[in-house]
């Protein structure tokens, strides 16, 4: 037994980025499921969300399609976005926080982080930064001056010593 504290514990970053990735696990949605978690300046969680529909809409009673001729029949106009979740479920203001998300957000989202006062996205995945939806997220945050990073690991996790040595 040390007397000295363990060295290889999680980084904030880490930890936060591992709990948008479970709150994505939440997601029903078929094609791509995502998480969000939003913290205070002093990495207190403030709010946790996952993509899916509003509550008190059950899982059956709209479209989970991506493409359909008229755009009601799709999920698209249903959704609510992870980021979005964050912060509506969080438990005070979000203002001066940090989001760490699975996905760089959407336009709307970023307007919303925006409007809100997170100062500072986290995002795992940018597969969609050619999109235009994604480009004007990226001008909304450079012109708002939120701060965006991609994540990047400090530690190869092994989630299967469960802390045991």
């Amino acid at each position: 037994m040390s007397n000295e504290p363990r060295k290889d514990f999680l980084s904030w970053d880490d930890t936060f980025m591992l709990m948008a990735m479970l709150m994505a696990q939440r997601s029903k949605e078929p094609n791509t499921q995502t998480g969000a978690v939003v913290v205070d300046e002093r990495n207190v969680v403030l709010g946790l969300g996952y993509n899916g529909f509003p509550r008190g809409i059950g899982t059956d009673d709209l479209p989970w399609g991506k493409e359909q001729d008229d755009w009601v029949y799709t999920k698209y106009p249903y959704t609510v976005h992870a980021e979005r979740n964050a912060i509506y479920n969080a438990n005070k203001t979000v203002a001066g926080g940090k989001m760490y998300c699975t996905l760089f957000p959407c336009n709307e989202c970023a307007k919303t982080i925006i409007q809100t006062g997170v100062k500072e996205l986290i995002y795992f995945d940018d597969k969609y930064m050619n999109e235009e939806y994604s480009v004007a997220a990226k001008k909304l945050f450079d012109l708002a001056g939120v701060r965006y990073k991609k994540y990047v690991p400090t530690k190869k996790l092994n989630l299967e010593d469960n802390g045991k040595k």
